[in-house]
């Protein structure tokens, strides 16, 4: 029987948004510990450098960039491929969520979640999926969306329409890329115990929050959960997973 670990990075290069708290630092960690040297990318320079002191030495590079600058997300892949080495996978993990009834939709903040959600996903997936940076086999593109892109929320019609879009676009992906050999998965976390979370839930009353997270028949997660999901999908071991939305909600849509 052999002694080598289901899930080994042996070193490869992920590149991984919204590093910068919550799911994102949960799955830097998790990547690190399975092999992986992870490109930290965020907006907060200070919080970025919290999530790479809880890495192994020499395992990461920090980044500060946002992904709504769209136009610089092409050089940053570029210049880390040239200095650093080819990146074997992209998880993108940024996004945002503003919760809204009908009668309060605003367009321009449609616009904002659709701008982070989706267009920097896949501005970025072009970015590495590139044959000058991507690594030449075994290529992974995952992006965490959310079971609000299958199932209704009421308040979520906006963020749910940009996950939903997402899952969308990986599948074609999924088709598009498989000549190559590049799998591209989403994970799709029910409600879990983010600092995103807390956010959205100050606007809901005691009463709402106890029904959204008794609707988990195991309860609401943790990011460690969706961090060993993702290190999972994105592994070189997980060579025959392409095209599928691997749902981890605590039982949230088996009810």
């Amino acid at each position: 029987m052999s002694d080598v670990p289901f899930i080994d990075f042996e070193g490869r290069w992920v590149l991984l948004t919204g590093a910068s708290s919550g799911i994102g630092r949960a799955i830097a960690v998790e990547l690190a510990r399975r092999g992986a040297r992870v490109l930290l990318t965020g907006r907060n320079q200070e919080q970025l450098q919290t999530t790479q002191s809880q890495l192994p030495a020499n395992m990461s590079r920090v980044v500060v960039q946002d992904v709504r600058q769209t136009s610089a997300l092409s050089g940053l892949v570029r210049d880390h491929a040239r200095d650093h080495g080819r990146i074997h996978g992209l998880c993108y993990c940024s996004g945002i969520v503003e919760t809204r009834p009908l009668a309060s939709f605003q367009a321009d903040g449609f616009r904002d979640m659709v701008d982070v959600n989706v267009t920097a996903a896949l501005e970025l997936a072009k970015a590495v999926s590139r044959r000058d940076v991507m690594t030449e086999t075994d290529g992974a593109l995952l992006f965490i969306t959310s079971i609000y892109g299958t199932v209704g929320m009421p308040g979520q019609m906006a963020y749910s329409a940009t996950k939903g879009a997402l899952q969308s676009a990986a599948r074609s992906l999924a088709i598009e890329l498989a000549r190559r050999g590049i799998r591209v998965n989403t994970l799709s976390p029910g409600v879990v115990h983010t600092p995103m979370t807390a956010k959205a839930f100050e606007l809901l009353s005691k009463e709402q929050i106890r029904e959204i997270e008794s609707s988990h028949p195991l309860g609401p997660g943790e990011p460690e959960d969706v961090a060993r999901a993702a290190a999972f999908l994105l592994a070189p071991q997980s060579r025959w997973i392409t095209g599928t939305d691997l749902v981890i909600d605590g039982g949230y849509t088996a009810r």
